[in-house]
């Protein structure tokens, strides 16, 4: 009697044990589990881009929270690489605050397109339709013949050339194209395969002593139809460009900012491995490597001052 009673609280013993295993399993994050935070930050971007062409004001608190909760992940990414675990809760803290943020973009979106109503063409001599621009005011406002872009909207710039923190100098100068139209008030203002110009500001090359490669870009000159205008412009967010399908100018056609996830990228992989943004458009390297942005890459940039593009005749 007593071996049976031995043998039972052995198996209860183990089976406890195998549960508590299991339950540790299931609790372990990984660094699929911050790639997929890092999609859904991506992916709340385009939510509030979006929003932006209805509620600039709402759109900009929200741009903000986003950016706190993009460096959180960026914590949260380093923090697991170095310590190699990583709380569960404070994981889904971050993971739930980000969805929270989704849902409220996009249910600000609906309410504004309801309350919205678009704006009515004007007949000119002749019964042809024209759109109505604002005249300048002095107050930041759209010059006649003009469609202002406004600050806090986002561009996916494809890189022209390849950047690296190994060979880049402080004030060299590189281009990408606009993947997709950018669509303001129903019109296209920026063409897909627009050229943006960019240039390095700072750079930290990896050595023996400095594992963490920094580069620092920014762009600021926009081309559209030909004809160049100034811009101020930040890296938000840098995606792996493997498995682009056609051309920009045939893909962007009817297209929303940010729509490079699905169809235009075929696989969506979300974030360049190895890479983190930090503020004012800082680009880090993970493990002591260089910063490498291969032709091709996709960098997603934020207007940071408006930017007044002349509309075509009509």
């Amino acid at each position: 009697m007593h071996r049976i009673h031995q043998a039972a609280l052995t198996a209860l013993l183990v089976a406890g044990l195998a549960t508590a295993a299991t339950a540790q399993q299931s609790s372990t994050v990984t660094q699929a589990d911050i790639q997929r935070l890092q999609d859904n930050v991506y992916q709340a971007g385009t939510d509030v881009t979006q929003l932006r062409s209805r509620d600039t004001l709402r759109a900009s608190d929200l741009q903000m929270e986003l950016d706190e909760l993009r460096e959180e992940v960026i914590y949260l990414k380093v923090k697991l690489r170095k310590e190699r675990s990583l709380a569960r809760a404070e994981y889904a803290d971050v993971r739930d605050r980000i969805e929270n943020l989704r849902t409220r973009a996009r249910d600000d979106f609906a309410r504004a397109q309801t309350r919205t109503p678009a704006a009515t063409p004007a007949p000119s001599r002749g019964g042809r339709v024209t759109a109505t621009i604002p005249e300048a005011d002095g107050t930041g406002a759209a010059a006649r013949g003009t469609v202002q872009i406004p600050a806090g909207t986002e561009m996916d710039v494809r890189l022209s050339n390849t950047l690296s923190s190994g060979t880049a100098q402080v004030e060299d100068r590189f281009e990408g194209t606009t993947l997709v139209d950018l669509n303001i008030d129903g019109r296209t203002v920026v063409p897909a395969g627009s050229v943006v110009r960019g240039v390095v500001t700072a750079v930290e090359p990896a050595t023996r002593t400095n594992r963490t490669a920094r580069m620092t870009v920014s762009f600021d000159q926009l081309t559209v139809n030909g004809r160049a205008y100034p811009m101020r412009g930040t890296v938000t967010q840098a995606i792996e460009g493997e498995g682009i399908k056609g051309e920009a100018g045939r893909i962007g056609t009817g297209a929303g900012v940010g729509a490079i996830i699905g169809g235009i990228l075929g696989g969506f992989k979300g974030a360049l491995a190895g890479i983190l943004i930090g503020g004012g458009g800082t680009i880090a390297a993970t493990e002591g490597r260089e910063v490498e942005l291969p032709q091709g890459s996709v960098l997603r940039v934020r207007v940071d001052s408006p930017v007044a593009v002349a509309t075509a005749a009509r």
